[in-house]
């Protein structure tokens, strides 16, 4: 497998620059979109879950709590229709978007890590090597992606190109979809460490976005969010 390394990232500054948003780090990052100028986050802990609904400058405009102690992870949308994942409840919500509200749940069998929308439905990943495909409508398990790496966490789909947490990490794995092929790494240890050595509370990256055009990451309660160049 190849790995590749991101040195034009290891040269930006820690502090703010022209491309990059800031975070607080009070956000333990579970989640992560955009969808034209909005975008999204998802954030965990038990009692502390929210969703995020932001501006380009990353400045929220809108948020809802889950509600009781559940612990928060995944989003993603279709349409007006999002689904909120939680890790070891059994069961995720569903919300509209705008309003921003609860409307129902289902049920997750095992635990729910990341989630994306890909071909039309959602793509989940539970911490295993596995990828399940849900239902756009009722959200049932419709097929099985296996890949070759464990820990799958936080999930963004652009096409056919899978861009893939790894629990525990600060790499992201690239693959193909539908046959769960590994093409290659992204190795962000690095910047990671930079980080971890400047803001103490800082963890794991975890949260890619895909504008279009650029893919951007942040990590569990990281100052901001990068744009890769």
């Amino acid at each position: 497998m190849l790995r590749l390394t991101l040195n034009i990232l290891l040269s930006l500054p820690l502090l703010a620059y022209a491309d990059s948003i800031p975070h607080p780090q009070t956000r333990f990052t579970q989640g992560l979109f955009w969808e034209g100028g909005e975008l999204w986050e998802s954030t965990g802990l038990e009692g502390k879950s929210k969703i995020y609904r932001m501006n380009k400058k990353g400045e929220a405009f809108d948020s809802l709590a889950m509600p009781g102690s559940h612990f928060g992870e995944g989003i993603a949308k279709i349409g007006n229709k999002m689904l909120w994942l939680t890790w070891r409840s059994g069961m995720g919500y569903v919300l509209s978007a705008s309003p921003l509200h609860i409307i129902g749940s289902f049920k997750i069998a095992g635990e729910g890590w990341g989630l994306t929308v890909w071909n039309g439905n959602w793509l989940m990943s539970d911490g295993s090597s596995s990828l399940y495909v849900l239902s756009a409508n009722d959200m049932s398990v419709i097929n099985t992606i296996k890949t070759p790496v464990k820990f799958l966490n936080e999930l963004e789909a652009v096409g056919d190109t899978l861009y893939a947490n790894i629990w525990g990490s600060d790499s992201i794995a690239v693959i193909s979809l539908p046959g769960g092929n590994v093409i290659k790494w992204l190795d962000f240890s690095e910047l990671a460490k930079r980080i971890r050595k400047s803001h103490p509370k800082a963890e794991v990256l975890n949260g890619i976005a895909w504008d279009g055009k650029n893919l951007w990451i942040t990590g569990k309660n990281w100052p901001w969010i990068y744009k890769i160049p």
